[in-house]
Order: structure tokens, then C-alpha cells, then sequence
């Protein structure tokens, strides 16, 4: 498996990176793991705009998914388009709430995506053997798991601390994990992880390796976060960046 982020800003676009988007491939099969702002120009940069073979979105929430939308005249105007419906999953609501965000008049969107309602359980998905479990968000919203080839990737979404996160993340290779927040503050509950938070669940679930996402440019800090990160966990940290790629 090949891990590609092309965005890992939390919440709103950052100086730096679109919004949570992650690109993982296996067998020739090219999986988006969220949708988020902005990660459509950085989908261009590094597979190009027909590459996609399916979309997980793990939440509804705007920087998950908003460039799902301006997706949508990729696939439907194409010069040699239209292309096939592509394979969604995602959480219910999800055919509304795209459809709506790109035009209150033409609100059907089966021309360009096949939605699947995402519920705890293991399925397929092109190569992957998937897992996805309800993590702590206000909304409904999904941790997920992939397999491939005997190794593993867990990806937090968006999430306060969970047994479900700790189950989804057990020895995984990778573990991609948001941390919002700053910890030593008063910070909102049941929203979202702080570095320390996100090590203490790494150590928890034995992960082989630590990648802290969903930083939040305007409030945060990399270097503090990833200190109390490694201050629970004895692991390889590492904050991601547009473009970074894993290979397991």
C-alpha cells in the first residue's frame, strides 16, 4: 500500500495545505480518503483527475468533503466525459448534501457518483479488505481501517479519544491520526484530539508508526503537538505534509 497526502489542514484550508484528502493505492487501485478543501488542485499534482477508482468520506462535515463537489464537472463535462459513476461511501445524508452544495436545481447526482451508506463492519473495497467503526464526532462519522498485502493503515477522521478508535488502530503500520488541538487548554469536549491524546492512543493500540494530522495552521503548533505526541508514545512521529508519501 501507498499512502499520498494532499491535504492534512484541519477545519479550513491552511497557508500551506487544502483540507484532509489521502490518496492510498494498492494493485493499481487508487482509494480518496476524504474529500476535503482545496485537495482537488493537489489531486492534479500527483495522479491527475481520472485516477480515482472509489471515495470514502468519513464524515460530512466541509473540509471532508467540499471538493466532491466542484468533482462532479470533472466527471460530468469532461470533454471526454462523462466517465462512469464512481463508487462513494459514505455516511447517510450524503447524496443531499453534495447534491445541494453544487446546485439547488439540478439535484441528482446517480450520473456521476453511486453512493454506499457506510455502517460498522468490514467490507471490500477494490483491494482493500476495509473496516469502519462510528468514532467520538458530533456528527455521524466514521474511523477507518485498511488492509492489504498483511499491512495495515488506520485513519482517525475526526474524533475525541474512543474504545472504537483504539480497536480500529490495533498494531497497525500506519496510523494517521488528527490532533487539533493544543493540550494544556481548555479546549471544546468530545470534538476533537490534542498530540498527547493522539500518542497515548498510538501506545495504547501498539501502531508501528505515528502520522499527526487535521492541524489546525491558525491556533496550532507542529512543533508543540508533536512533542506531547512523542511524550506518549515511543514510536516514530511525524506531523504530515502536502505530498508526503508512505509505502508499506
Amino acid at each position: 500500500m501507498r499512502l499520498t497526502i494532499l491535504g492534512c489542514a484541519g477545519s479550513f484550508p491552511g497557508p500551506e495545505s487544502a483540507c484532509s484528502a489521502y490518496l492510498v493505492e494498492a494493485d493499481g487501485f487508487r482509494l480518496l480518503l476524504d474529500f476535503g478543501s482545496g485537495s482537488l488542485s493537489a489531486l492534479q499534482r500527483y495522479v491527475g483527475l481520472k485516477a480515482v477508482d472509489a471515495i470514502l468520506l468519513t464524515h460530512l462535515h466541509g473540509d471532508h468533503i467540499l471538493d466532491a463537489v466542484p468533482y462532479i464537472v470533472v466527471r460530468r463535462y469532461a470533454p471526454d466525459g462523462p466517465y462512469p459513476p464512481l463508487p462513494v461511501y459514505a455516511p447517510s445524508g450524503a447524496p443531499d448534501r453534495l447534491a445541494n452544495a453544487y446546485s439547488l436545481d439540478e439535484g441528482v447526482l446517480d450520473d456521476v457518483y453511486t453512493f454506499y451508506g457506510l455502517q460498522p463492519g468490514t467490507f471490500p473495497i477494490g483491494p482493500f479488505s476495509v473496516t469502519v467503526d462510528r468514532v467520538n464526532h458530533p456528527v455521524e462519522t466514521y474511523g477507518v481501517r485498511l488492509e492489504h498485502g498483511g499491512r495495515s493503515l488506520c485513519y482517525s477522521s475526526d474524533t475525541a479519544p474512543c474504545e472504537s478508535l483504539l480497536r480500529l488502530a490495533h498494531r497497525a503500520d500506519l496510523f494517521l491520526c488528527e490532533a487539533s488541538y493544543l493540550d494544556g487548554v481548555e479546549n471544546p469536549p468530545d470534538l476533537h484530539l490534542t498530540g498527547r491524546e493522539a500518542g497515548e492512543i498510538a501506545t495504547k493500540a501498539e501502531v508501528g508508526r505515528l502520522l499527526l494530522t487535521h492541524l489546525v495552521a491558525a491556533w496550532g503548533s507542529e512543533a508543540v503537538t508533536h512533542e506531547a505526541a512523542l511524550s506518549a508514545f515511543a514510536g516514530p512521529v511525524e506531523v504530515v505534509r502536502p505530498g508526503a508519501r508512505y509505502d508499506m
